[in-house]
């Protein structure tokens, strides 16, 4: 309405301005009342200072009406009717407009256009601010870090993280994030690595799922901006990998932790070797390669079969295997 010259394309329709809360909400009836006066005043302002159908656009804001191109054109809502720029610039030549500085008269027929691409940063921005890559971006960036974490020196997990979360973090600058959200992420991803040093018997890895799910779907406020909303053929894969890969973490070190030691001198516990001198309190023992003083409380003979059952001081405590 406040263009110089409007145009509408061919199946397009105008109207429908009655004004409404950013969030959604109901706003009071007082506030309600001064919101859609002022709009309305505001419209037939603009539609008076552009010699158009002021009756029309108060009843755009009030009443909420709204009509097809033609009908617009029909009772002088818009200027004129172009199918494509091309169409466009060709009506618009020779038409004239008032400027703060004067009458102009547009030339635009055999007009040059020139199309100004995105330069590269716009480029990457405009790739990286799809909420699908940037939540993808970020649950990568958060998995190198705990792989990182759960196995210091690996490198190669906590560069790839550091990266993805640089990337994430430039695309939440054009998006509605929802912070509420990401520390509910974080907090998942705390609950794994807790799970490898706390037993929970498994009651930290459902929460981290859990948060895991609800960060998910909280991560983009789409009530304000419905196009930032996730896709759940992104969210159910990328949660169910996710999840995957720290709970194997998790049972993989679990595994090492309660793996028997195979150095040392509690790794000799258990093992099984040959007596090289009879044992009746001490004796010789042959056990992992090597020769050994020791102990028991039978009587041994030469030449049996023993195992290792303690470690005292440098003598090897045995019993027959």
């Amino acid at each position: 309405m406040a263009a110089d010259i409007a145009a509408m394309a061919p199946g397009t329709n105008i109207g429908a301005a009655h004004p409404v809360s950013l969030g959604g909400g109901k706003m009071e009836d007082e506030m309600a009342s001064k919101v859609e006066n002022d709009a309305a005043a505001y419209a037939e302002s603009i539609a008076t200072k552009r010699n158009r159908n002021t009756k029309w656009a108060i009843k755009a804001v009030r009443e909420s009406v709204s009509i097809t191109e033609n009908e617009a054109l029909e009772i002088k809502v818009i200027d004129l009717i172009a199918s494509d720029l091309e169409d466009l610039l060709r009506q618009l030549d020779g038409r004239k407009i008032t400027t703060a500085a004067g009458v102009t008269i547009l030339e635009t027929e055999d007009i040059e256009v020139n199309e100004i691409e995105m330069g590269l940063r716009e480029k990457v921005l405009d790739t990286l601010s799809n909420p699908n890559i940037a939540y993808i971006l970020m649950m990568v960036g958060l998995l190198g870090l705990y792989f990182e974490l759960s196995n210091p020196g690996a490198i190669f997990p906590g560069i790839i993280g550091g990266i993805s979360l640089i990337l994430a973090f430039f695309a939440f600058q054009t998006l509605p994030v929802n912070y509420a959200g990401i520390l509910l992420i974080i907090l998942a991803l705390i609950l794994f690595i807790l799970e490898i040093k706390v037993t929970s018997f498994g009651m930290l890895t459902v929460g981290g799922v859990i948060c895991l799910t609800l960060g998910s779907l909280m991560m983009f406020d789409s009530r304000t901006a419905p196009f930032a909303r996730l896709s759940y053929e992104v969210i159910i894969p990328v949660v169910a990998v996710t999840s995957a890969c720290c709970i194997v973490t998790v049972y993989l070190a679990v595994k090492a932790y309660r793996r028997k030691p195979t150095t040392g001198r509690e790794g000799l516990i258990g093992e099984v070797g040959m007596s090289k001198s009879a044992i009746n309190p001490e004796g010789k023992v042959f056990v992992h390669g090597e020769y050994w003083n020791a102990l028991s409380d039978e009587a041994i003979p030469e030449g049996a079969a023993v195992k290792v059952v303690e470690v005292k001081d440098s003598k090897l405590k045995v019993t027959r295997a």
